[in-house]
């Protein structure tokens, strides 16, 4: 799908062709407007292509007449049922009249300057416009970590309540994400540390102040991601020894009751096996079957009373 925008003294206007200073936003494009695109331009039609393939890294390439800045941005996925995140390589290709935006889905990073919430944007402003995507790149990173973070608490309290696979299932899934990201705000560091050295991109004082501004957040957000992952670790290997403990209690009282029952089952074995009744206690006695029930059970009962008090039922 191709979108085109334009700044005006109105604010943010929708394009049917493109014009000189406006913003080319390709969202998941087909072959043919890759290659259209790519023909008017003037541009390498793989470097259009390469944000649509999720394993891309981030990178800054410079050829003669555009610029490609290539970052990962973060996203939502859906996978059984529940929302979690990832990330996904997202392009800004600067031309001599032009800035194109290549992803593979739509993102809320670029949804915001196109819906105009985005303050002092002008599509002709073209180093301000990467700073300020890369800015919201940056701010959506921490926006998304915070939601993980409170994720990761919720499962945590219903952990404490029943510790069962499906929340270790969860908080596995969560610390995933949070490995992507952690990949992925280190690759878009390098690439704003590249950015400042990139002659061909023109900065202006306040511009610089901006990208001061979008190192700050990303570092953030890496220390960030950095502090959750090794919480989240930590939480992951607690609780997996609680269960794991747990289980070692349960296994350890089932052997206490065990070894109990099999007291009366042993001297019951005893009577039950052929031989003659002269040498058995109690056989000639009319209460001998009772005789022999109550010493059995006295006898389990006082090896019950040891263990109890050893705390071996705990």
């Amino acid at each position: 799908m191709i979108r085109i925008f334009k700044s005006t003294e109105s604010g943010i206007s929708k394009l049917d062709m493109p014009e000189d200073g406006c913003w080319i936003a390709l969202t998941d494009p087909t072959a043919t407007e890759l290659f259209e695109v790519a023909q008017r331009y003037q541009l390498d039609v793989e470097d259009l292509r390469a944000p649509l393939d999720e394993e891309e890294r981030s990178r800054i390439e410079q050829e003669d007449n555009y610029t490609l800045v290539l970052v990962d941005i973060p996203v939502i996925e859906e996978r059984n049922d529940k929302d979690w995140y990832g990330t996904i390589p997202m392009s800004i290709i600067i031309g001599d009249h032009v800035i194109i935006t290549v992803c593979l889905e739509d993102t809320p990073i670029l949804s915001a300057f196109m819906d105009g919430r985005v303050r002092n944007f002008y599509t002709h402003m073209k180093t301000r416009f990467i700073l300020q995507i890369l800015y919201k790149n940056a701010s959506m990173f921490l926006h998304y970590l915070r939601i993980i973070d409170k994720k990761s608490e919720m499962v945590e309290k219903r952990l404490h309540k029943s510790q069962r696979n499906q929340e270790l299932i969860e908080l596995l899934e969560l610390e995933k994400s949070l490995v992507y990201f952690t990949t992925s705000l280190r690759s878009n560091e390098v690439v704003l540390e590249k950015l400042m050295k990139v002659e061909k991109i023109k900065k202006y004082p306040e511009d610089e102040d901006l990208l001061e501004d979008v190192i700050i957040e990303n570092k953030q957000a890496i220390e960030m991601a950095n502090i959750y992952s090794g919480i989240l670790s930590g939480t992951m290997d607690a609780f997996a020894s609680v269960i794991s403990n747990n289980q070692n209690i349960v296994m350890k009282a089932l052997s206490v009751i065990t070894i109990v029952m099999s007291i009366p089952t042993i001297i019951y074995s005893a009577y039950g096996m052929n031989v003659n009744a002269k040498g058995m206690p109690f056989a000639g006695s009319p209460l001998g079957f009772a005789a022999v029930i109550i010493v059995s059970l006295v006898i389990s009962l006082i090896v019950a009373l040891l263990f109890s008090k050893k705390n071996m039922f705990k």
